[in-house]
């Protein structure tokens, strides 16, 4: 089973990547780069002085073209951080990705073209990319994309959780699936993240079906990763304790993540994927 999902992945693979070079294009022109203050010789920008700069950073050149007396018409110079940071990126391939109903596309799918067009928009600000499989390495420049895409195709995890991988410390992780799994499991591999240190975003990518339980009258509801089947009567009957177990997950998953000093996110299938990726990209010039 995951070597035909994995075959057929790889047979869509030269679509997916031109979709998520215009996703990727789309947001980029939207959004500046992901530039820092920090050291470096590229001038960034000018910045009024405050109380505590050094009298050393000040630009008095353009400090002279201001009207304001001394020290409030003082300008700071400040220079752009020039290393590239390392990005590291998972996404759910687990069989509960594989279930669509009220969306367009499956949520593997749209977990794959946002960790793609993800990959391409942070390759353009000369960010590297590290998948977060084993023995991968990480990938930059112009072709840094097509070596990704070329991981993407071969990952496949039925674990539905980040595996246990040395990441490079202060790296910034992006983290994309349903998170369905029990919130202790959860909480375990972020907090393991946290620890190396390690900062990012997770991405609950859900099927509206998922989100809003539309059915009506008697449903057999067969689970897609051996967690058996349950037959509802009037799945109607149980809307209300669904809603607020999904909002349970939900607020755990949020609380796991602000302890962490991750973001967190959730995305409907049937909603725009540009919007979603330029949501993930401004949420990491944060972290």
């Amino acid at each position: 089973m995951a070597i035909r999902r994995a075959e057929a992945l790889a047979s869509r693979l030269p679509p997916l990547l031109v979709a998520a070079e215009r996703v990727a294009a789309t947001v980029a022109q939207g959004v500046h780069g992901r530039r820092r203050v920090g050291q470096g010789d590229s001038f960034w920008q000018f910045r009024r002085f405050v109380a505590g700069d050094p009298v050393n950073r000040v630009d008095w050149r353009q400090s002279a073209k201001s009207s304001q007396p001394a020290p409030t018409g003082w300008f700071v110079r400040e220079t752009e951080w020039e290393a590239a940071q390392t990005v590291c990126l998972w996404r759910d391939t687990s069989a509960s990705m594989h279930w669509r109903r009220g969306g367009p596309v499956e949520k593997q799918e749209r977990a794959d073209l946002l960790a793609l067009a993800l990959a391409a928009l942070l390759l353009r600000g000369g960010e590297r990319i590290l998948p977060m499989i084993a023995g991968a390495k990480p990938v930059a420049g112009r072709f840094g994309l097509e070596r990704f895409a070329a991981d993407l195709g071969a990952w496949q995890d039925p674990a539905g959780l980040p595996p246990d991988l040395p990441l490079p410390r202060h790296a910034t992780a992006v983290l994309i699936g349903d998170f369905l799994s029990p919130l202790p499991e959860i909480q375990t591999v972020i907090g393991r993240l946290a620890a190396t240190p390690v900062r990012g975003y997770l991405l609950q990518v859900l099927d509206p079906a998922e989100a809003a339980l539309p059915f009506q009258g008697r449903i057999r509801f067969r689970g897609l990763e051996n967690d058996g089947e349950a037959l509802i009567p009037r799945v109607e009957s149980i809307r209300d304790d669904y809603a607020g177990a999904l909002r349970a997950q939900q607020a755990g998953l949020a609380a796991i993540c602000a302890a962490a000093g991750f973001g967190f996110g959730v995305h409907l299938t049937d909603g725009s994927p540009e919007a979603a990726l330029l949501t993930l990209y401004a949420a990491l010039g944060a972290v």
